[in-house]
């Protein structure tokens, strides 16, 4: 690497340094609200991190290479602070295009550390991240139906949201009822939210085969999953399944 571009060792603290520039004390005691597990945060808003996370890919555009990203990316989401995590992720996300299919396990080293201690880092990694993998390593949907018996909670929400932009894909709606299935026995409402937030958007492609999946295994969904999951429905037919779903 040419002398004059910054490793990744040297970007993380550079990152951070002017996150920290930035931080909103009062902002970032209330972002807590939305989270029930303690979060660090400086405070700023999701614009602003986007920006940050903007001028730290220019500095580096075409100058680094995917394996500098992923370094990056992991010392960015050791940092303790909710936006640091956040701008490693983005940063990441431009090289999605190279991804290697070792990331998929990097990835799961980092849910499984607990360093995407929250469930927005979770959200946003593993859309972007393990969905342009799922995407490009077909093969891997297999391995992260696994993940839904992870005992570690990221793990198993990551298995779900990983497929939200692949709903889009008919060749993936087989797989993602699979795991949403596999997980209704799941007690943790942040896995339960994300269930039904994934059927809600694999819905949107086919909706017959939503309502139809939901008249089948109503009763074992999880009445928090059901909610989501049936919220693009008009009022009378959300009635109806909350009504015909119900556990005996």
């Amino acid at each position: 690497m040419n002398a004059t571009v910054p490793t990744p060792a040297k970007m993380a603290p550079l990152c951070v340094r002017r996150l920290r520039a930035q931080a909103d004390p009062v902002r970032a005691a209330g972002a807590q609200r939305y989270f029930k597990d303690t979060i660090i945060a400086f405070g700023l808003t999701a614009p602003r991190v986007r920006e940050q996370a903007g001028e730290a890919y220019r500095l580096i555009e075409g100058r680094w290479g995917v394996a500098e990203a992923i370094e990056f990316c992991g010392l960015m989401l050791a940092n303790p602070h909710f936006e640091a995590k956040a701008v490693g992720v983005l940063v990441l996300g431009k090289f999605k295009k190279d991804f290697p299919k070792s990331l998929f396990r990097t990835i799961h080293g980092w849910l499984a550390a607990d360093i995407c201690d929250n469930w927005a880092t979770v959200d946003t990694l593993c859309p972007t991240s393990l969905g342009a993998l799922l995407e490009r390593y077909p093969d891997l949907v297999r391995s992260i139906k696994a993940w839904a018996r992870s005992p570690n909670r990221w793990v198993r929400r990551a298995s779900l949201v990983s497929f939200l932009k692949l709903t889009r894909k008919p060749a993936f709606l087989d797989d993602i009822y699979d795991i949403s299935r596999s997980l209704f026995s799941d007690g943790d409402d942040l896995v339960q939210k994300a269930n039904g937030w994934l059927l809600r958007e694999a819905g949107k492609a086919v909706p017959a085969r939503l309502e139809a999946f939901l008249a089948a295994h109503g009763p074992a969904i999880p009445r928090t999953t059901l909610r989501y999951a049936i919220e693009r429905f008009d009022d009378k037919k959300r009635r109806a399944i909350l009504v015909s779903t119900r556990p005996v």
